[in-house]
């Protein structure tokens, strides 16, 4: 056998670059979720239409009913409902992934020599991507009440940094669900009944010192409110000071959301990727 023989033998039997082969299949896979978004752009009113809907509302139509002594409720909100767009990825990833699994499309990826991490990890940032186009929208909404980034750019890229730590741990929650569950409405009912409370019951939107103690406790130490006043804090936004019996959360918001998330993805995620088996594996 000649060398030149030899040399493409070892060539077709030589294993694929096991990283270069993920990365196109995250990158191609990654596109494929965002060109739903070109062809259908309605898909966008949840982080384009919603969130500015929010702002003007709770700024113009119940902010002047919400009282915060010596604060600019406007640009107080925003950080609220960053925090309330970004913890929504769940829903987005879960509803995007649900129905992807009902109409066959994982199954149609696995008879491809795509690995199954792959659709997950590529699942995960199309969500941030989209939920990232929502506070870019909201940012700029902001400028527009009186919203301003206060404390240097390191900080305010820190914020924004914290705002996508959660979210991709908000991110497992959502690949939990929507492999668990059977349909899509089945889906919009689970998030939509626990999501969006437990956004609200935090200091978000509204001051939690004047809640009933119990009902502050529990506020309190929601990691939206944790996240909330990391934005806050690190935008330089000014509000109420935190109470010297606040509990620690809300005293160390940073490290807090850091904590968060990371015990949010380590609890959920092993849960999420044995649901997704479960669910993907004939």
């Amino acid at each position: 056998m000649s060398a030149a023989t030899d040399a493409i033998a070892i060539d077709r039997t030589a294993p694929k670059p096991e990283g270069a082969g993920r990365v196109r299949q995250i990158l191609t896979l990654v596109r494929r979720n965002l060109t739903h978004i070109k062809r259908q752009p309605e898909m966008l009113t949840d982080v384009t239409i919603q969130p500015i809907m929010f702002v003007l509302l709770f700024a113009f139509v119940f902010g002047g009913s919400i009282d915060i002594p010596g604060v600019d409720y406007k640009p107080w909100l925003l950080p609220g409902i960053m925090a309330q767009t970004i913890a929504f990825s769940s829903f987005i990833v879960a509803i995007g992934l649900n129905t992807d699994i009902g109409k066959g499309m994982v199954d149609r990826l696995r008879s491809l020599p795509i690995q199954r991490s792959s659709i997950l990890i590529s699942r995960s940032i199309a969500a941030l991507i989209h939920s990232s186009i929502g506070v870019a929208v909201m940012s700029v909404t902001g400028l527009f009440i009186g919203w301003r980034i206060n404390e240097g750019v390191v900080r305010g890229l820190l914020a924004y940094g914290l705002l996508l730590l959660f979210g991709f741990a908000m991110i497992w929650v959502g690949i939990l669900v929507g492999s668990a569950m059977r349909s899509v409405e089945a889906v919009n009912g689970l998030m939509f009944t626990t999501i969006f409370p437990i956004t609200f019951l935090s200091n978000a939107f509204a001051r939690t010192d004047v809640m009933p103690a119990w009902l502050r406790t529990v506020a309190e130490w929601n990691p939206i409110s944790a996240l909330s006043q990391a934005l806050r804090d690190n935008w330089g936004i000014a509000g109420l000071p935190v109470r010297p019996d606040a509990p620690w959360p809300l005293q160390n918001p940073e490290l807090a959301t850091i904590i968060w998330s990371l015990a949010i993805t380590a609890i959920i995620a092993p849960l999420a990727l044995r649901a997704f088996n479960a669910r993907t594996t004939d």
